[in-house]
């Protein structure tokens, strides 16, 4: 599927992006060819090929949930206007 210069153009203006008009026809070439690659990884078949989160047979490493600080709710209420039942009071502001 090859792009042209005025849908580059069209896809930028719904982006926000501000494109010189130079460079429009190398967008629209780059765009064609990854539309191409994508057309082409359509092409193969892919039955019989589990899906996969990764390409390599890594395990994520994880650290231990553990409790690493010490609860200091109590003194950091200390310094709230209002608290209650060890919540923040505020003003409603929305009715």
């Amino acid at each position: 599927m090859a792009i042209e210069g005025f849908e580059v153009e069209k896809i930028a203006h719904l982006a926000r992006l501000g494109i010189d008009p130079d460079d429009v026809p190398e967008y629209a070439r780059n765009l064609s060819d990854i539309l191409a690659f994508v057309e082409q990884l359509n092409s193969v078949d892919t039955r019989g090929v589990d899906p996969l989160a990764h390409p390599l047979d890594a395990i994520q490493r994880l650290r231990p949930d553990s409790v690493t600080e010490a609860d200091e709710r109590d003194n950091f209420q200390q310094n709230a206007p209002l608290t209650e039942a060890g919540l923040y009071l505020v003003p409603q502001v929305i009715e």
